[in-house]
């Protein structure tokens, strides 16, 4: 929903080369890397969203995965972009008026009163989800932040992934385009024919990719020089100074640390602060905790695709009851959670997991019944059930890809997908609700990890290198 407007004192309305362009309405969200304005493109009134984005590497990365998957009708288009010097980076996007969490929301009201989500609906927004995630994993890009608030909804019904700022390009370690390759230009779409329909700005982004490919070749080439004379620094993180190997999502600390202070502080850290270290090991603090993959909150920084997997059996499992899978209240409990449904993480189930870098700090007694995921989606038929269990697999490997559950008999037996101009559509995005100090769908809540007192008995030991615990 919109926001009233806000004073006019933010950044983006004194920059000349963007209100000579388009008509800056109001601000209709906001995080901690980012503003999105709502506007009007003067020269034709096209509504556009504007994302002023206040990290680098969140911007660069962002225009990277976006420029790469310019033509998949699944993914928001980038229509241009301003990036100088000293400036925050201000993306130019097609303006979506919903997500995928306002449409469960809304499948929740009806609930009481009808089907909700009807299968039908369930079928196409999964496909949908599906073809934006195969074409983020055929470039190989992996989104790292997969979840509903983060897939937006047209209002004639079709879905787009958003928020590449937590994207990466798997690439060659060390071979990455630079932020000053983007800096210092403004990429511009000449408008054609008739604006405002998705293939319309696509045609228009392809003219502008296409306006590039003379330097293209020149780009490369100054590209595999780079790699030559510096073969294991990614430039997108040129300015970090604190490498992946020492962060976790877990408490991760020296015994020295765990005497000192303990419990006096938060050992969850923003998904942010993680980086790429010079070796090309990910880290393991990206996602929102409810769609974060085990290994992740295991401290992985050696992943994959397989993370996007993860997620897509948490939203799927979502869109089937309506309600968060996991909806964990710090990564202690998140993994909690996950082990009540699916049982403890061993080597039978994940073959290395045990080489987990927190594997050996954290564990828990062991789950006698796990829920299982039947247990968490009561009332749905095992093909339903098949299709999330395909995805929520402790071992990565063992997780289904985006293309194998688009062949999947579920999606293509009756009853069929509906047509996407059948999809019921919430006319605004929905926005928790205020009075409610803690509502399921705040995808936003990160929480605390000192929060140990709800788990019952804690056992710490201490090691040579720090300590353990252990959750009874």
């Amino acid at each position: 929903m919109d926001s009233p407007t806000e004073s006019k004192s933010w950044s983006i309305y004194g920059r000349k080369e963007i209100t000579s362009k388009f008509d800056i309405h109001n601000r209709i969200g906001s995080g901690a890397y980012s503003d999105v304005y709502k506007a009007s493109r003067k020269s034709d009134g096209l509504t556009v969203a504007l994302k002023e984005i206040h990290d680098y590497q969140s911007a660069f990365r962002e225009i990277e995965a976006l420029k790469a998957l310019q033509n998949c009708p699944n993914v928001v288009v980038l229509i241009e972009y301003f990036w100088r010097e000293d400036e925050d980076a201000v993306l130019v996007l097609e303006y979506l008026p919903t997500d995928l969490a306002s449409v469960i929301s809304d499948g929740k009201k009806r609930r009481d009163k009808e089907s909700g989500i009807s299968v039908g609906e369930i079928k196409r927004w999964m496909i949908q989800i599906l073809l934006g995630v195969d074409a983020c994993h055929r470039s190989n890009i992996v989104h790292r932040d997969l979840k509903p608030s983060n897939l937006l909804v047209s209002a004639n019904g079709v879905l787009k992934l958003a928020d590449f700022g937590q994207a990466r390009i798997l690439l060659d370690p060390g071979f990455s385009t630079s932020v000053d390759d983007l800096q210092h230009n403004q990429h511009t779409i000449p408008s054609e024919s008739e604006p405002g329909t998705s293939n319309d700005l696509v045609q228009q982004a392809r003219a502008n990719e296409n306006q590039g490919d003379a330097n293209r070749e020149q780009l490369f080439r100054n590209l595999i020089e780079q790699k030559e004379k510096n073969p294991t620094i990614d430039d997108t993180d040129k300015e970090s100074n604190v490498p992946d190997g020492d962060f976790s999502c877990l408490a991760t600390c020296t015994a020295s640390e765990l005497e000192d202070d303990f419990f006096g502080g938060s050992y969850s850290c923003d998904p942010y602060e993680g980086v790429e270290d010079n070796h090309g090991l990910f880290t393991s603090c990206v996602g929102t905790r409810w769609f974060r993959a085990p290994e992740l909150l295991y401290g992985s920084t050696n992943y994959g695709i397989e993370v996007d997997l993860w997620s897509l059996g948490c939203i799927f499992a979502e869109l089937l009851s309506l309600e968060p899978i996991f909806p964990g209240t710090s990564d202690i409990d998140q993994l909690a959670r996950i082990f009540n449904t699916l049982g403890n993480l061993t080597e039978e189930n994940f073959p290395g997991c045990s080489n987990l870098p927190d594997y050996k700090m954290i564990s828990f007694n062991k789950i006698e019944k796990p829920v299982g995921v039947e247990g968490c989606l009561t009332g749905r038929s095992p093909d339903e059930i098949l299709i999330v269990k395909k995805l929520l697999c402790f071992d990565p490997a063992s997780r289904a890809t985006a293309m194998e559950l688009l062949h999947d008999k579920y999606l293509n037996e009756e009853p069929m997908p509906v047509p996407v101009s059948e999809l019921r559509v919430p006319s605004t995005r929905w926005v928790p609700d205020e009075d409610s100090p803690r509502d399921w769908h705040d995808y936003r809540e990160t929480g605390s990890d000192s929060d140990f007192d709800e788990f019952g008995g804690v056992n710490f030991t201490k090691t040579d290198t720090g300590f353990s615990i252990r959750f009874d």
